[in-house]
């Protein structure tokens, strides 16, 4: 098995890493994913739909790695965590880490107000919009901002424009 270290020096990042495993379930499926690849119906029958959408949380985050399995019915894609291990090492002033520890722990309700917001920001909803231009209509700071994108499990930053995570 490979050894991969997922190194964290951004202090935006401890969204994503607290993120991951926020709930009971996520973190039981990470914990899963940590020892052996899972196929996507083992998840549903072990978790459900939370489940599934921890999932696909961990792959927008880049923490699950795929490869095709066959099985008994047929070849199933399986997921496996990328990295074995975790560093932490980043410094950052009082108030990056305040909007960080507000983005980590938003409840689901607000962080779905931000998410609402900032599509209809968009045009069509397929266009993705200026970072700087979103901060500045909610009034945020583009840590805190950062920090709400990096926790949606719907939005993604691309360059300095927030878009919608593809289906694909």
């Amino acid at each position: 098995m490979v050894s991969r270290i997922k190194v964290v020096n951004d202090v935006g990042e401890l969204v994503t890493i607290f993120h991951a495993a926020d709930t009971d379930v996520k973190r039981r499926l990470l914990i899963d994913l940590a020892t052996g690849w899972i196929t996507i119906p083992q998840i549903e029958e072990k978790y459900g739909i939370e489940g599934k959408r921890a999932l696909l949380y961990l792959e927008k985050i880049k923490m699950v790695e795929s490869q095709w399995l066959t099985g008994d019915r047929g070849p199933e894609k399986a997921y496996h965590t990328y990295y074995t291990n975790v560093q932490i090492n980043l410094m950052g002033g009082m108030d990056e880490l305040a909007d960080i520890v507000y983005a980590t722990t938003l409840n689901e309700d607000k962080l779905e107000e931000y998410e609402n917001t900032i599509t209809s920001m968009m045009n069509d909803g397929v266009e993705g919009v200026f970072l700087g231009d979103v901060a500045d209509k909610l009034d945020v700071s583009q840590t805190l901002l950062r920090g709400i994108i990096r926790r949606s499990a719907v939005l993604v930053i691309k360059g300095f424009k927030i878009e919608k995570v593809s289906d694909a």
